[in-house]
């Protein structure tokens, strides 16, 4: 995974300066890697969907992947403007868009309440555009909720977990949360990296401050 360290602050570009992309969406050729489910819809009835950014997409994938309920994840990037972007635009700076995970999973086994604690609890959401030695716009903290119960308990929970951060003497949360955006998968090498290379670069770090 690239590290991009810079004296100046990473920021996001305006829609006018981004990459133009394309009209072709990326490939996506397999099942998943981890559990054989694919990755594209249709998902079964009843199943819920949500988008989480937290730092480099191999780590922050394997974490949901292996939680009980959740029916499948994908890699991919939203939350910027360029369309269909490559991982090599994503990482340039110039698209605006987030390094995300999708989360696909069953209410009746896992709770959206419990996913969001997972969230808060795998990553630092107070470092702004990074995620420990990961620097860029592609590595800040967002949740990307499809439906307007998910945001309300989504923003509810960033205020409660802010509380604990501070009481902690630690910094602001830095994370944004949106009506999820366009997803668009990334390229197959980085669908379930760690199932792939199981010895492969994570990138992950929390606070250490419990959401319960």
């Amino acid at each position: 995974m690239f590290a991009f360290m810079s004296r100046l602050k990473p920021e996001m570009p305006s829609r006018e300066d981004a990459l133009p992309g394309r009209d072709t969406a990326m490939p996506v050729t397999e099942p998943h890697v981890a559990n054989g489910h694919p990755l594209t819809p249709p998902y079964p009835d009843g199943l819920q969907r949500v988008i989480f950014g937290l730092g480099c997409f191999w780590g922050a994938e394997r974490i949901f992947w292996q939680t009980p309920g959740v029916y499948v994840t994908a890699v991919g990037y939203a939350a910027g403007f360029t369309p269909n972007p490559t991982y090599e635009e994503a990482c340039s700076g110039r698209t605006g868009h987030n390094e995300v995970v999708l989360v696909v999973f069953d209410p009746e086994i896992v709770a959206f309440d419990d996913l969001l604690s997972i969230f808060w609890e795998g990553h630092d959401p107070t470092q702004g555009m990074r995620q420990g030695n990961d620097a860029g716009t592609q590595y800040r903290s967002g949740v990307y909720c499809y439906d307007k119960d998910h945001l309300r308990r989504a923003e509810a929970s960033r205020k409660a977990y802010g509380k604990k951060l501070k009481a902690a003497g630690l910094a602001a949360i830095t994370t944004e949360i949106l009506e999820a955006p366009e997803f668009y998968f990334a390229e197959t090498y980085h669908q379930q990296y760690l199932a792939r290379n199981p010895g492969g670069y994570c990138g992950l770090g929390g606070t250490g401050v419990r959401c319960g």
